[in-house]
């Protein structure tokens, strides 16, 4: 198959078209400044010469077809027809509850993501002005959405329920969402295979370390916790972003200043961070060369930086009872040897001792103690790929009879949310009650049948069902 890769964002659509026999990267590209009437195309071809040029680009369909005409460019391309694209994987940054996995498009599915614009307005418009542009563009291929939400769809409620009333999650879906989950997942499976076991045997601490930043928890293969939130705004100290902050500091600047909730929403997510910090630049190489040329102001950002990380490691070694490694992942996370270094001292107690030396080398293992860390690429657009690769496969066996991804016959539905909310409760009322036993007493609540393998999979989610890892360091 060859799997189309996109990524639109609100002034740019990266693609990448790879080839999933062999998994081979045949090209890809970046169109940026979308809108503008000197937009930036790069294109690199597998073992050819990378081209760029600046044009006007006016919206995302017409950057969709100039990255179309670049892969079938007479000098070049690599294929020679649009027909030879087999699928379109779109990464869709948000999917509130409905995703737990990736699905095929249909019309039910463009609805949820429309519907989920209220959590992510700078993202799901323009994931799905992408889909709908591959609609006229690339009309009859089918189009699978990878949402960075689903894999932290494991995180129990304990953990992504805020200290909120309750009703607010209940009305308006307040609470702990996560986000990076395609390249959390992509490097916890990476990581597994490196160490020779299997992920469903490990607990593991991605540290997916960009200009956006986060941390997950992954226990036994799944997302247990992650420190992005409702928002990427929760959590580490990024770029921009400010992370974690007291939440009466928001009123009370906004009182002082006289701001607006859009101008206070703008400081902390485009103004703080490490822009905030240096107050020179969000760029972790200029930060770090300013620090080792004797800057105090850098260095400071860069403690910061790398304490709330450290913070966050000791967190997630005590949520899962143990760890068998750290994995560093992004931009920073992989090239970033001074930044490692920080946030690694100090903490042979735990077992973490780094190997300067291999760290300065970026090597795949950097550590000498009993817990591993390593530094592994991620390759998003590849997950993406296998996933959309995945979906079709599964349809195509189903001979037209399946009921398309994204929709479910009645027996099969996925719950809602307050019905969720209701499965909780009744477990809440009996602990020990057979998932057989809750599945008729929720049924009687809900007037609809629903088959035990569902309601063992949501007390699964909801960690009701233990699956922990046994602290295994052999």
């Amino acid at each position: 198959m060859k799997i189309l890769v996109l990524n639109c964002g609100s002034s740019s659509v990266k693609f990448q078209l790879i080839q999933t026999e062999d998994e081979k990267e045949l090209a890809k590209g970046l169109v940026e400044k979308i809108g503008s009437g000197d937009a930036v195309i790069t294109y690199q071809p597998a073992e050819k010469n990378r081209m760029r040029e600046v044009r006007e680009v006016l919206n995302h369909e017409i950057a969709i077809e100039i990255a179309l005409a670049m892969l079938m460019h007479p000098q070049h391309g690599v294929m020679g027809d649009k027909s030879e694209i087999n699928g379109i994987g779109h990464r869709v940054v948000h999917g509130g509850e409905e995703f737990t996995e990736s699905v095929y498009i249909n019309e039910k599915v463009k609805g949820a993501i429309r519907k989920c614009i209220q959590f992510a307005p700078l993202h799901n418009p323009h994931n799905l002005s992408g889909i709908e542009a591959c609609e006229t563009l690339l009309f009859g291929v089918p189009q699978v959405a990878v949402f960075d939400t689903a894999f932290h769809h494991t995180i129990p409620p304990k953990a992504y329920v805020y200290g909120l009333p309750y009703a607010l999650y209940k009305k308006l879906g307040i609470r702990r969402y996560g986000f990076h989950g395609t390249s959390h997942r992509f490097v916890s499976e990476k990581a597994a295979e490196y160490l020779s076991k299997p992920v469903a045997k490990l607990k593991l601490i991605t540290c997916h370390l960009g200009n956006g930043a986060s941390i997950t928890a992954v226990n036994g293969g799944k997302s247990i916790d992650t420190s992005m939130g409702f928002t990427p705004l929760e959590g580490l100290v990024m770029g921009t972003r400010c992370g974690d902050i007291d939440p009466a500091l928001v009123p009370y600047i906004m009182e002082k200043e006289n701001l607006s909730t859009k101008e206070m929403n703008n400081i902390m997510n485009k103004h703080s961070g490490m822009m905030g910090l240096t107050e020179t630049s969000n760029d972790n190489r200029e930060i770090v060369a300013e620090a080792l040329r004797g800057s105090v102001q850098h260095q400071l950002a860069l403690d910061i930086y790398a304490n709330r990380v450290k913070k966050y490691i000791g967190a997630y070694m005590a949520e899962m009872g143990g760890l068998h490694a750290i994995v560093f992942t992004g931009g920073i996370g992989e090239n970033s040897s001074y930044v490692r270094k920080l946030i690694l001292s100090e903490m042979q107690g735990l077992g973490i001792t780094i190997d300067l030396n291999k760290n300065d080398k970026n090597e795949i293992e950097i550590s000498t103690g009993k817990i591993k860390v390593l530094v592994i690429p991620t390759n998003e657009e590849l997950a993406i790929a296998r996933d959309t690769c995945k979906v079709l496969q599964k349809r195509k066996k189903t001979s037209g009879k399946v009921t398309p991804s994204g929709e479910h016959s009645e027996d099969d539905s996925r719950l809602n949310r307050e019905e969720k909310a209701q499965l909780v409760l009744l477990w809440a009322q009996s602990p020990d009650i057979t998932p057989e036993e809750l599945a008729q007493r929720l049924e009687k609540k809900l007037g609809r049948s629903l088959p035990v393998m569902l309601i063992e999979q949501e007390l699964e989610h909801f960690g009701l069902i233990s699956t922990s890892v046994e602290n295994d360091h052999d």
